[in-house]
């Protein structure tokens, strides 16, 4: 089942950016309460740039820990502002469409769907596919062996996102009609316990929530981003108003962003358990092994380029094929350049 893709970034090497990264929703805006008409930094003020709390993994959970993400933007005079915390992208898209939020992270799938709207928003960076950490799960001796045995099973799926796409990407891979497998819309957060009763026969799903099932020891991916050919990116978006502002304090997040991924590629482990150990944000045991795997062998977060923006067109053209949008998403006119900015 499994099927070597080809890399097609040509820009930068890969590497991944953290499990549980930007999204979420919040309030506040610049330091003295006033808007963010003038750019960073001038008369004095500072810009908070709004950024849902990172929990305890990954680049920003880090940087959060040791100061050294508002270091990096205090050099453009703005500084950070956590709130919220990690959550599905719809809502955030709609906070920043609200001036709520400045900046989320989502999949290409989930932002296609958000895109069919009014978006206030754009996205300046991508992440390649996760060939390793997002899939169709199953529990162990479920009797599941191949995509096609899910013919008449009920997959649960997050609706417009990830999940939806990657059970009817498989399923178009195999031939088989998307009607031919009953999908169960829930919230990712709210799966697992239906997945592990047995109310659902499998879970499509990234590695936010796949490491912890897998790592259990109980369920395993029937077929992985790379042997379902997946094309769903991991994408950084900003609201458009901030980027008009703040261009500057947009790059230089970037900036962290991109050279924080590659340290994190390489040193996965120091990622893991930023705040705490134990309890349930701490990734412990077997969950602990698979992260680090996954990790070490995705993408790092990099600049938007013409190959990225093909796939993009692909993945929207699927989702008007497949009825998930009434119309192809034109993703192109939603994108920045964040290598132009200053």
């Amino acid at each position: 089942m499994n099927i070597t893709r080809p890399r097609l970034r040509t820009t930068v090497p890969t590497a991944l950016l953290a499990a549980a990264a930007l999204l979420a929703l919040s309030a506040c805006s610049t330091s003295d309460d006033s808007n963010d008409s003038a750019p960073a930094g001038s008369s004095g003020k500072t810009v908070d740039i709004r950024i849902p709390d990172p929990g305890n993994s990954g680049v920003l959970a880090l940087g959060k820990k040791d100061g050294s993400l508002d270091k990096a933007l205090g050099k453009v005079g703005a500084r950070v502002k956590w709130t919220g915390s990690a959550g599905p992208f719809a809502p955030a898209a709609q906070a920043m469409n609200a001036d709520q939020l400045d900046i989320a992270t989502g999949s290409i799938t989930s932002g296609i769907t958000s895109l069919s709207q009014r978006p206030g928003f754009q996205f300046f960076t991508a992440v390649d596919p996760d060939a390793k950490g997002e899939g169709i799960l199953v529990r162990d001796g479920s009797g599941i062996e191949s995509v096609a045995d899910l013919v008449g099973k009920k997959v649960a799926v997050n609706q417009g996102g990830t999940g939806e796409y990657l059970l009817l990407k498989a399923l178009a891979k195999e031939k088989i009609p998307a009607d031919k497998v009953e999908r169960v819309y829930l919230r990712p957060d709210q799966t697992a316990a239906v997945f592990n009763a047995g109310q659902v026969d499998a879970w499509a799903v990234w590695a936010t929530y796949a490491v912890a099932e897998i790592g259990s020891g109980k369920a395993h991916f029937l077929a992985d981003g790379e042997a379902i050919g997946s094309d769903n990116y991991s994408l950084n978006a900003v609201r458009t108003g901030f980027a008009e502002q703040h261009p500057a304090v947009v790059k230089a997040l970037y900036d962290y962003l991109h050279t924080a991924s590659v340290k994190e590629k390489k040193e996965p482990a120091a990622y893991l358990n930023v705040f705490t150990d134990v309890g349930p944000t701490a990734v412990t045991g077997k969950a602990k092994e698979v992260q680090t795997e996954i990790t070490a062998t995705s993408g790092t977060v990099d600049p938007i380029g013409p190959e990225d923006i093909a796939r993009f067109e692909s993945v929207a053209a699927f989702y008007a094929e497949q009825k998930v949008t009434k119309d192809k998403v034109d993703v192109a006119a939603h994108l920045l350049d964040v290598e132009k900015l200053t």
